[in-house]
């Protein structure tokens, strides 16, 4: 009788072992409310730690990853938006550009600065101050920190007055060479046309276009005009940038000289003599 009770007994521990087994791995099977779409369930706490790892800049002082990666990108606030520079930077002032400068409750410090050759201007009352790549709105907080010394709280309003428009240059066998201003979105064929269209002695298949790369480098592209203008396909007609140089070359046969001596072509006066 001793012997069948306790076989009952191991018959039934083992039948609760492999039941709380069969349940312990329906536990760990079934997915967790946590990692379900579109639940909002707080993340585990690895989870968040390598998520605060990821937000944090490469210096260390805080700050989203986004943002570390455009201030890295920024290249000063100017150049190519497929390089991180700004698509539509500000206008950077010049030499001999002119600024209106308001003063809101200081009417009397009211004056208009031209930047001088040395990229300088100087302020009413407040000495030099120098201008010259700035932005309006970086020159109009410069002006206000020169004023804080001797006015509350200066209200300053600069507005650009006079500044070098883009332009382009036109020279060769055109009708008016010269220096043009650049309007819009200027070709090569416009402004050929503006220019007074070719002389007779131009050659219209290699009009070559000269585009400063740097202070000490140009890049120079020649255009058939007359292929373009044949074919009625204004495709390849390039597009004009501020500073270009324009220049339209003699044709071949106009090279040759208009007046000669008659000595020289005394067989062509008397071709019977042969």
């Amino acid at each position: 009788m001793d012997a069948f009770n306790k076989y009952v007994v191991l018959r039934t521990a083992g039948m609760l072992i492999l039941q709380l087994a069969v349940v312990a791995y329906a536990q760990q099977t079934v997915p967790s409310p946590a990692s379900e779409p579109g639940s909002s369930a707080q993340p585990s706490g690895n989870t968040a730690a390598v998520r605060g790892l990821q937000s944090q800049d490469p210096s260390g002082k805080g700050g989203s990853a986004g943002e570390a990666i455009t201030q890295s990108g920024r290249a000063g606030g100017k150049g190519d938006p497929a390089f991180g520079g700004e698509r539509h930077p500000l206008y950077r002032l010049s030499k001999s550009d002119t600024v209106d400068v308001n003063f809101t409750f200081s009417p009397d410090f009211n004056q208009t600065l031209t930047v001088q050759p040395d990229g300088f201007v100087t302020l009413k009352g407040a000495g030099t101050l120098f201008a010259e790549g700035s932005t309006v709105p970086e020159m109009q907080l410069a002006i206000v920190n020169a004023y804080q010394g001797f006015l509350h709280d200066p209200e300053v309003t600069v507005s650009l007055k006079d500044f070098d428009k883009p332009y382009f240059l036109a020279s060769g066998e055109v009708t008016r060479p010269g220096k043009y201003e650049l309007r819009g979105n200027l070709t090569v064929g416009e402004a050929v046309a503006m220019a007074g269209g070719f002389t007779q002695q131009a050659r219209h298949s290699q009009v070559i276009v000269f585009r400063r790369v740097s202070a000490d480098l140009a890049e120079s592209h020649v255009i058939d005009l007359k292929k373009m203008l044949d074919s009625h396909d204004l495709h390849e007609d390039l597009h004009l940038r501020a500073g270009d140089f324009i220049f339209v070359p003699q044709s071949r046969i106009s090279k040759i000289r208009k007046f000669v001596p008659t000595n020289s072509m005394s067989w062509y006066m008397s071709p019977l003599q042969f």
